[in-house]
């Protein structure tokens, strides 16, 4: 399965800053694979070190940690020579020993010619476990599921990504190809994309099957609450996790502890939301003041929204029905557009904006996001369907702050009038690039 993240590996394989690397992610989003298939094509040979699976590997990092020392020991444990820029060391689920997750640092220092990739489910979790763990010895990258770009590519349809890949003024799209995008778009938000959901589809295209992939991920996520998550905190991250759907079925959906149980205060779930964002499950949004650069210094932390690692996923946890792919626009419309705006949350996750806000005026109006870039700030509408209404919030936020152009997202064919971009969600990924 072909994975953009494979040119970002290439880029650090090449680097003159290239320093031992921690590739980050949820489970299951195909960090392994990733690697794997990189270290096939990129070198001559790769060890796999799985800390969970050869719990003995543990041994060799548990005294003085001197890279040639335990170089030669993982020659001897694979019987294979590690060459140099030539093998690549794959240190898999390296949240298991701490003490080989402290060793890149000596790896960097000592012995940078070779070359290690370290992956695991619960980095984000156990790196701010280790205070010891220093700043700028290692490289990070961060694997996502699969973007809707990438689906198409997984799906045997890349000729409709390169079609958008083309696509660099906001003109109107031929017709035919905006009907099959927003049709590969609705398989997206029932699929959605997680590996091996969508490796199934693509070879079964059988939705049944794709609903038992999600409901067993989602089943080992609630029990890695238990395995990876400290024991008085386990209740409420889960608690947390199953309220997501029920969060953005709101109007509003700005989270509310009480939803969780009556009884429920923030602070009490403070870490159980920090435990889910730091294990990639989640993404949130924070509600700004006013649209100034720097945006975070305008932000209210204690105000926000939570969105799902994958709408797929989602769409699972809400028992979404299949039939709903039958209908034109119910995948889209269902339960007050959540599925459309988590959509949103996540493709702008995957394509950079790493910290997601949203604009909201005393109640009286709502931005569903504000992306800050090239020290310009650009704001956009979400609407789930193809009726776009009177897009009160845009007009409330245009006079107010006179934004020299503004942005939605839709059903609708892309188009500008000059003041308006609106993008098809499909190509969500252009955004805020037609708009500059």
């Amino acid at each position: 399965m072909k994975r953009d993240i494979y040119k970002k590996l290439l880029a650090w394989k090449n680097s003159e800053r290239r320093k031992p690397l921690i590739l980050q992610g949820a489970r299951q989003v195909g960090k392994t694979y990733a690697l794997e298939a990189f270290a096939r094509a990129e070198y001559n040979d790769y060890i796999h070190c799985n800390f969970e699976i050869n719990v003995d590997l543990a041994s060799f990092f548990s005294h003085n940690i001197v890279p040639a020392q335990l170089i030669q020991k993982l020659e001897f444990y694979y019987g294979k020579k590690i060459y140099p820029g030539k093998t690549l060391m794959i240190f898999d689920e390296i949240q298991a020993c701490p003490e080989a997750l402290n060793s890149l640092k000596y790896f960097h220092e000592q012995a940078n010619h070779y070359h290690i990739a370290a992956a695991g489910s619960f980095l984000g979790v156990k790196l701010n476990q280790i205070k010891s763990f220093p700043v700028g010895q290692v490289n990070f990258l961060h694997l996502a599921p699969l973007s809707f770009l990438e689906f198409l590519d997984a799906t045997n349809q890349a000729s409709l990504r390169k079609f958008l890949e083309t696509i660099k003024t906001p003109e109107n799209i031929t017709q035919i190809f905006h009907n099959k995008l927003i049709e590969q778009l609705k398989y997206y938000f029932y699929v959605g994309g997680m590996p091996e959901a969508v490796a199934s589809y693509a070879q079964k295209n059988d939705f049944g099957i794709v609903r038992e992939i999600h409901q067993e991920i989602l089943r080992s996520y609630e029990l890695d609450f238990s395995k990876h998550a400290e024991k008085s905190e386990v209740m409420k991250i889960s608690e947390v996790w199953q309220s997501i759907p029920t969060q953005l079925a709101k109007e509003n959906k700005k989270f509310i502890f009480s939803l969780i149980k009556t009884s429920a205060r923030a602070r009490e779930y403070e870490m159980a939301l920090q435990w889910l964002k730091d294990a990639g499950l989640i993404y949130l949004s924070y509600v700004i003041s006013k649209p100034h650069i720097p945006i975070e210094h305008y932000c209210d932390k204690k105000c926000f929204k939570v969105f799902s690692i994958d709408t797929g996923l989602l769409s699972t946890m809400s028992r979404l029905p299949v039939k709903a792919l039958l209908d034109e626009n119910t995948l889209f419309t269902e339960f007050k557009g959540a599925l459309a705006e988590n959509f949103v949350a996540q493709q702008l996750t995957t394509h950079g904006h790493d910290r997601l806000y949203y604009w909201a005026s005393e109640g009286i109006a709502e931005v569903d996001f504000v992306i800050d870039e090239a020290l310009m700030i650009y704001p956009l509408e979400v609407k789930s369907g193809k009726n776009l209404g009177r897009k009160k919030s845009l007009k409330v936020y245009a006079e107010k702050y006179k934004p020299p152009v503004l942005s939605m997202t839709s059903l609708l064919n892309l188009s500008s009038d000059g003041k308006l971009v609106n993008y098809p969600l499909y190509a969500i990924h252009l955004f805020p690039k037609l708009s500059q």
